[in-house]
């Protein structure tokens, strides 16, 4: 089999798993979106805080010791003690529900029937607030996350292909946890949308605030609910990011990447954040194998998946997956 051949199914294959990680930021913003019809600015903080929240329990770290340590003269640091991973996630976890909970009652309940530019607005506001308490909190220096997931090359693809093509393919332990994770995930969340009466009530409230709540629907609930579960989305997804790559505050950036991936998959569709991922994942990928590096130079995976994205809006506006808007004049 040509060489070519092997390095563009193996580089499929690792574009698959890292789309996967695209997917599981683009995740939080269809829920957010499901819910307010906005998009939600935040969404790659909430990672980076849920990330850092997670380390510091784990690691027993004083939160706000710089502000204390400053205030009293004193040198905090640590706790006496570490806490189990499970545990960790489990606080992290209430951590998340607990901020959802504030954002809403300090923010969006004052902006119910706002137009969706104000609340769009409010998530910027709110992305460099918890960025800098973050910071404030946990400090800003890169930390490693740990919570004992697989990591390193996987030796059964790797001994399997090898005995099959004469050339084994390297994919990562943690890309596969996380594509297994991520299908869980949005197997869970499609059955949530479409089955349940809260994830019915979720349309509801993105079509028409004032509507929903004449009909009963508690709007306030609601937004903690999708924020809680847009918290636990983004924990998963700094997770995954952290333990690859350390949990730093360029991880707040990966919500760009998610950009492209809502544009194919469409900005209200769970599964469609999905396929959006794997097609960002391999496309730029086998671009850079097959165009980037021979012609172009190199360094394409930066700005591949928005050309894409860019050249799939003029056709298809509203995603694979997206609702299509009509509207009768």
């Amino acid at each position: 089999m040509p060489d070519i051949v092997l390095y563009a199914a193996e580089v499929t294959l690792n574009g698959l798993m890292a789309g996967v990680l695209y997917a599981l930021v683009a995740l939080g913003f269809v829920l957010i979106f499901k819910a307010s019809g906005i998009f939600n600015y935040a969404q790659g903080v909430l990672a980076l805080f849920a990330a850092l929240t997670l380390v510091g329990i784990q690691k027993g770290q004083v939160p706000f010791a710089h502000l204390i340590n400053a205030m009293t003269g004193k040198h905090y640091t640590n706790f006496p003690w570490e806490v189990p991973a499970l545990v960790a996630i489990l606080l992290t976890v209430g951590v998340m529900v607990v901020l959802a909970i504030i954002i809403e009652k300090v923010v969006l309940k004052h902006l119910v029937n706002q137009a969706p530019i104000i609340l769009f607005m409010a998530t910027i506001g709110m992305a460099y607030f918890l960025e800098g308490f973050g910071d404030v909190m946990w400090g800003s220096d890169i930390k490693t996350l740990d919570v004992g997931l697989p990591q390193g090359i996987n030796e059964t693809i790797d001994s399997v292909t090898y005995n099959m093509f004469g050339y084994g393919f390297f994919i990562d332990n943690l890309d596969i946890v996380a594509a297994i994770v991520a299908v869980l995930l949005v197997a869970a969340l499609t059955v949530f949308s479409q089955y349940s009466k809260q994830g019915r009530a979720l349309r509801a409230v993105a079509d028409d605030h004032q509507a929903a709540l004449s009909v009963g629907i508690s709007l306030r609930f609601i937004w903690i609910l999708v924020w809680s579960i847009a918290g636990f989305v983004a924990l998963v997804a700094g997770i995954m990011w952290g333990s690859k790559s350390g949990v730093q505050f360029s991880l707040s950036l990966i919500a760009l990447k998610a950009l492209p991936v809502l544009m194919l998959g469409g900005f209200t569709s769970i599964p469609g954040a999905i396929v959006g991922g794997l097609i960002i994942g391999v496309g730029e990928k086998l671009f850079e194998l097959l165009i980037g590096a021979p012609f172009l130079g190199g360094a394409t995976e930066n700005w591949f998946a928005y050309v894409l994205a860019l050249v799939f809006l003029v056709f298809r506006p509203q995603g694979l997956f997206g609702e299509k808007i009509i509207e009768r004049v």
